[in-house]
């Protein structure tokens, strides 16, 4: 069994300061629960730790065998102590993010990593990119903390979802398309209205990995009136390249425009209800205070955002 840090920092506390009244006065305490501490201490040790003089308390050998030792005890105690709380405060310890990459286009989610990583330089970050049903079962596992994407299926009980924002959703036209008229690169394209497109391939991200999106464009496209000829793919970047080799059409979150610039149109979607697409954090019901800290601070983000947007 170890021995009381409570005795040994007393103990240090009368080495440093020669005195037992001295000591108890730092201390914060009466002078008979120190001197019994010091007498306990000894008695564990076996040997006397000071030589009472009329001078004050003087080290033995023993003391000054014990002196450095206890100090680094101490110190060792305090440390722990400190980072089990910066841990239990979530300032510290280590953060698994998993991102979609259609999550990831959205400004907010490298700022907030950025932001975490800045304010928390005791966290161990690690980045995980998947799709939203790799990342909910990636949760589901353990195998990371929090994730970022766009709409949410499926949550087993041990997800909890936050939606952090939403953003309109543009249509993606390769250059030169019928519809864009005299458009030029570096513009916004023309608004259109999906039943336009009728008869367009539209290149989207499967049901499968992002089955949120596709319902959401399927739904809007069976509104207008059309049932879409589809070619799905396994990740939204992918769509937006393909619409640039003039395979099709596309629809994305706001946030995505300005990739592939020059090589694809983004045009303002102008049916009602509004295609939109999400910004949605995923942690686990269970989340250490870490992850909490993040969502947190995501969530800060995203109010900070909308009220630049009014």
């Amino acid at each position: 069994m170890g021995m009381d840090l409570r005795r040994l920092r007393y103990f240090v506390a009368v080495a440093e300061h020669g005195r037992v009244t001295a000591a108890a006065a730092r201390l914060g305490m009466r002078q008979p629960p120190l001197t019994q501490a010091l007498r306990l201490l000894e008695a564990e040790i076996g040997a006397p730790l000071f030589e009472r003089t009329s001078r004050g308390m003087v080290l033995t050998q023993a003391g000054e065998a014990l002196l450095p030792e206890a100090r680094a005890a101490l110190a060792a105690a305090d440390r722990g102590a400190e980072a089990a709380r910066r841990a239990g405060l979530g300032l510290s310890g280590r953060l698994a993010i998993g991102f979609a990459t259609s999550a990831a286009t959205h400004p907010l989610v490298p700022s907030v990593i950025r932001r975490f990583a800045h304010e928390h330089p005791g966290a161990a970050l690690t980045v995980h990119e998947a799709n939203a049903a790799e990342l909910t079962a990636m949760l589901a596992r353990g195998d990371i903390a929090v994730a970022l994407l766009r709409v949410p299926v499926g949550l087993p009980t041990s997800v909890v979802a936050t939606e952090l924002l939403r953003e309109p959703a543009l249509l993606v036209l390769p250059a030169g398309h019928r519809l864009l008229g005299s458009w030029r690169t570096g513009r916004a394209g023309p608004p259109l209205r999906l039943r336009q497109l009728a008869g367009e391939r539209f290149i989207v991200v499967r049901r499968g990995t992002a089955p949120g999106l596709y319902a959401n464009l399927i739904a809007a496209c069976g509104r207008a009136g059309f049932e879409p000829d589809v070619l799905a793919v396994d990740r939204m970047l992918t769509n937006v390249n393909l619409v640039a080799a003039g395979m099709g059409v596309s629809a994305v979150p706001a946030s995505m425009r300005g990739f592939q610039a020059g090589q694809v149109a983004y045009c303002p979607i102008l049916d009602r209800p509004q295609l939109e697409a999400p910004l949605t954090l995923l942690r686990r019901a269970d989340a250490a205070p870490t992850a909490l800290r993040f969502e947190t601070m995501a969530r800060e983000s995203a109010e900070d955002e909308a009220r630049r947007a009014r």
